[in-house]
């Protein structure tokens, strides 16, 4: 990976726990610039939440998240505010203003953060930022009126609409049909390059991630337990990274939620 300079995230010793559940348990990573980078794993691992923590919505329990060297948690509102102008985010359901149409969901973080942008200006780059996902002719549409894939594409324009520093996408694959799907991993990809930018993709999408990125992190059991190159990645031994990234049903990521035995829960006794 690149050298400290290089990288424009940086994670260190990562512990964050809902109430008694303790998520991350020590997670370190970077994130170079310029870069695409998968964080992959399985559901609950704390992809979602270690986005949260980069943004600043959370705080870590323990541990350090840098960004453009500044560490996020200890920024006051103003710096934290500043930073965060410096970030475009996919949310993992989309995140669009139902209320607004597709033109005022894109034109919203510019209007936030360019209120002397003059409006002229502003509708040349909402409609260049539709036009880079193919959909600026729904520029008056409603999010109700846009189908899945659509929507999602309209959540990537709203992304980069003020060229990020950094671009964050959670689950940007999910539900969608195999054609949206390709369509938005290219999207990513072109528009990271043209733009300069820096990605993290949050997946569970195995086979679609490692065709887009540069780098890919696994994230089990709070801590990472793979990273590498795509082809580093599925070449990979270990036995959890293996079982996740081939889908493979044994392995040491268990299908059931840890709880009592059925049979307990039933109130079943054993026969004698």
């Amino acid at each position: 990976m690149a050298v400290a300079n290089d990288n424009l995230v940086e994670i260190s010793d990562l512990e964050f726990s809902y109430g008694p559940r303790k998520l991350l348990k020590g997670l370190s990573l970077k994130i170079p610039r310029g870069k695409v980078v998968a964080i992959l794993g399985a559901s609950g691992s704390g992809k979602s939440t270690l986005l949260r923590l980069i943004g600043g919505q959370a705080s870590p329990d323990r541990g350090a998240v840098k960004v453009d060297g500044q560490v996020v948690h200890e920024l006051g509102t103003r710096a934290l505010y500043a930073l965060r102008r410096k970030m475009g985010m996919m949310f993992q359901a989309g995140g669009l203003f139902t209320d607004m149409s597709v033109y005022e969901n894109i034109a919203f973080p510019m209007r936030e953060h360019h209120a002397d942008l003059p409006e002229s200006v502003l509708r040349r780059i909402v409609l260049m930022k539709l036009q880079a996902v193919g959909l600026r002719g729904t520029h008056a549409l409603l999010p109700n009126e846009l189908s899945g894939g659509m929507a999602r594409r309209v959540a990537l324009a709203r992304a980069i609409a003020a060229d990020p520093m950094l671009a964050m996408y959670d689950e940007p694959f999910g539900g969608l049909d195999p054609i949206s799907i390709n369509v938005i991993a290219n999207l990513i990809r072109q528009l990271n390059d043209s733009l300069g930018s820096t990605s993290i993709v949050v997946s569970y999408d195995v086979s679609e991630a490692v065709k887009l990125v540069d780098y890919v992190y696994v994230i089990a059991d709070g801590v990472v337990a793979g990273e590498g190159t795509p082809d580093q990645v599925l070449a990979s031994e270990d036995p959890y990274v293996y079982q996740f990234m081939h889908a493979k049903p044994d392995g040491p990521i268990a299908f059931h939620y840890p709880g009592k035995p059925i049979g307990e829960e039933l109130g079943l006794r054993k026969r004698a």
